[in-house]
């Protein structure tokens, strides 16, 4: 009897998956490149837009291409040109004015717009560099339709076109709405307020205005500054100071206080959980601008909270919690607590229950002291997680402009300033262009709180792990 061996099954090799086919390199259809090796449709696609496309058949791409040439030519004619004009006068200035006309009639000549000119000149200065843009695109879109064309006998079709916008170039596709509204909702504003920097624009000078040039900026950064308007530099420092401070502050002590509060909760021995977690949501779910109003009536000379610690005889009299500079100061914060302490106890949460529970368990087996394993790894973990929401928060608490403008308004505000002791810059300049009209030094305000949160949250940013090892916490 003779022993059969059983078969050998021969596993087939795994089939590969088909790998999406990688975008070609962005440098192989350059601008140069399609001038110096490119045909003269393509170079003449640079005047007239789409003709490389329309010679190698891609039809409805190279009408598209001409299309937008012909419309922005005769709106840049017929708009443009006039609105980029107005950029060098503003206007020209002309105020309101009445006049007799040659046929004997009695008019009203309206005066200069500068607001409407300085804004339609921006505006015409970002379609012209959107339309260069669409201009580069259109003559290296030449340049690659030839190239393929040459290699593969003839250049994509409209349908291939369409898939790798969905595919391939799928990124550039979905990105393309929220640049147009970052350039429309973000981009033009901010140059606006640039802009406006360097005008005369004021109660005195409106609505026709001129260019001043530095002007603004000496007034805001010089001893004496603009009386007129209570404005100088030492009131500036003071009030960017004061700012930064605040935003340490409200920022930091929230995020201690509230992941504190967040660990308490979660501590195996705290009972009813789900109610305080409940408790914070209502704290939250309160308009904001309902509290702050209603502790802002609490707390003046006469308010609930003065008259309650009389009658208790705790004090004989009011506390001065909006006419001193240092308890208003101290308020604010204070009361900001109640604010943003909820917040972080949402945030910390989940986090702290995120973290892996073997750490903990190998830096107990290791010996290490509660307070040695709050140090070395839950605070790391959680650095390494927040440090981006922190800056936020940061950046956030420097345009508070609600807790103190609803709360105390800036108070308490010497005679003759512009700004009060609680005010921060957001405040400072809402009070300086909505209630007195300086658009101009509000503008330069404006500049010089971008530029500050900027400088910090770049630098913070980068210093953080966050930023340094994106991988994964170590």
């Amino acid at each position: 009897m003779t022993e059969t061996t059983p078969p050998v099954s021969v596993k087939e090799p795994p089939r590969s998956k088909p790998r999406r086919k990688a975008p070609e390199p962005r440098s192989a259809y350059s601008l140069s490149a399609a001038f110096g090796q490119g045909d003269g449709y393509t170079r003449a696609s640079a005047v007239v837009m789409g003709l490389g496309n329309l010679v190698r058949g891609q039809i409805a791409k190279g009408l598209l291409f001409l299309i937008a040439e012909i419309g922005f030519i005769w709106l840049f004619v017929v708009s443009g040109l006039p609105s980029l004009k107005g950029l060098g006068d503003l206007g020209p200035v002309t105020q309101g004015s009445q006049e007799w006309t040659a046929a004997g009639d009695f008019v009203f000549v309206s005066p200069t717009n500068s607001v409407e000119v300085l804004l339609f000149g921006i505006a015409w200065a970002l379609i012209t560099l959107a339309f260069v843009v669409l201009w580069i695109f259109a003559v290296r879109s030449a340049y690659k339709a030839e190239v393929l064309a040459r290699a593969k006998g003839k250049a994509p079709t409209w349908s291939e076109d369409i898939k790798s916008l969905a595919d391939a170039r799928l990124s550039g596709t979905l990105m393309t709405l929220p640049t147009i509204g970052l350039l429309v909702f973000t981009v033009l504003p901010l140059v606006f307020m640039i802009s406006m920097a360097f005008t005369s624009f004021d109660d005195d000078h409106a609505p026709a205005f001129s260019w001043v040039g530095l002007k603004n900026f000496g007034v805001l950064l010089s001893n004496e500054g603009s009386g007129d308007i209570g404005v100088n530099a030492k009131m500036f420092f003071s009030v960017l100071v004061w700012t930064l401070v605040w935003a340490f502050f409200a920022t930091f002590l929230n995020f201690f206080l509230g992941m504190f509060m967040a660990m308490i909760i979660l501590r195996a021995g705290t009972r009813f959980k789900s109610f305080w977690r409940v408790c914070f949501s209502m704290s939250i779910a309160v308009p904001q601008f309902v509290s702050l109003l209603a502790v802002n009536q609490m707390l003046q000379q006469e308010g609930i909270i003065n008259q309650m610690l009389k009658s208790w005889g705790w004090i004989d009299e009011s506390l001065p919690f909006f006419s001193d500079a240092t308890w208003a100061r101290v308020t604010v914060i204070v009361v900001n607590l109640w604010i943003g302490i909820p917040y972080t106890i949402m945030q910390v949460t989940g986090i702290l229950q995120n973290i892996p529970a073997e750490t903990h368990e190998a830096a107990k087996i290791d010996g290490a002291s509660w307070w040695e394993r709050y140090i070395y790894v839950t605070m790391p973990y959680i650095f390494f997680v927040m440090t981006p929401y922190l800056i936020t928060t940061f950046t956030a608490n420097v345009n508070n402009f609600n807790v103190i403008y609803l709360l105390s308004n800036g108070a308490p505000t010497d005679v003759g300033d512009s700004a009060g002791k609680t005010d921060l810059l957001i405040t400072w300049l809402y009070k300086l262009t909505v209630d007195k009209g300086n658009y101009n030094v509000g503008a330069v305000i404006g500049i010089f709180t971008f530029i500050v949160l900027a400088v910090v949250s770049l630098i913070t940013y980068r210093s953080s792990g966050s930023y340094k090892n994106e991988e994964g916490f170590r």
